[in-house]
């Protein structure tokens, strides 16, 4: 963000009142602003390109969201979900392609996951995802990571469904069993959560904390 965009933003924030551009009417303002960065605030101010005041007119609620690389639990459900969406549902996973995505480190985070699974999505027609419809950086690191190794398709390929299954079922135990909180780890609406919940229940998986019927 620019110097002069920094102040025009300190003054809404300040007075709450801002000119449409060619007007010299002000106008109040009630929004609530939501501001995101891959950078150290703290460090840009030191460095005189970020300005103080308004880093701490912003600095209001903090919350700090740990790179993909450093949260690989989150890794196969966040794919799942992409997949689910850029293929209506249809496609899943071969074993080796869950290999690959957890092996890769993602420096681009969460928009590089929705890329890859974009582009997984088109290159297999929405049915069967394998290696050669990852980009190649993802099969390369999986290949890394086990010297000798080649990425190669199973014949017993994983649905897609045993995957997201795995992956709720253990956030759920990893929450202990909180629905509010499972869900918000995984991305998804509590309503949405409960509905998948009720499915595994009737398949006969346990979603139930021990010894409760809640």
């Amino acid at each position: 963000m620019s110097p002069s965009l920094q102040a025009k933003l300190l003054r809404v924030t300040q007075e709450r009142r801002f000119s449409r551009v060619g007007s010299n009417a002000e106008l109040e303002s009630n929004a609530r602003i939501l501001a995101a960065t891959n950078r150290n605030l703290e460090e840009e101010v030191r460095a005189g390109r970020f300005r103080e005041d308004l880093f701490y007119r912003l600095n209001v609620v903090e919350l700090n969201i740990a790179p993909l690389r450093e949260r690989p639990e989150d890794i196969l459900p966040l794919a799942s979900a992409f997949i689910a969406q850029f293929s209506q549902g249809r496609a899943r996973f071969s074993p080796a392609v869950a290999d690959c995505l957890t092996a890769y480190p993602w420096p681009g985070n969460v928009r590089e996951l929705s890329n890859a699974m974009e582009r997984a999505a088109l290159l297999s027609l929405g049915d069967l995802i394998l290696p050669e419809h990852l980009p190649a950086r993802l099969r390369n690191s999986a290949a890394t990571q086990t010297p000798g190794a080649s990425v190669s398709v199973s014949a017993d390929p994983k649905d897609l469904g045993d995957i997201e299954r795995e992956a709720i079922l253990g956030a759920l135990r990893q929450h202990h069993f909180n629905r509010t909180e499972t869900a918000k780890a995984l991305g998804l609406s509590r309503r949405a959560l409960l509905y998948k919940l009720q499915r595994f229940r009737e398949q006969g998986f346990e979603v139930d904390p021990p010894q409760s019927g809640a």
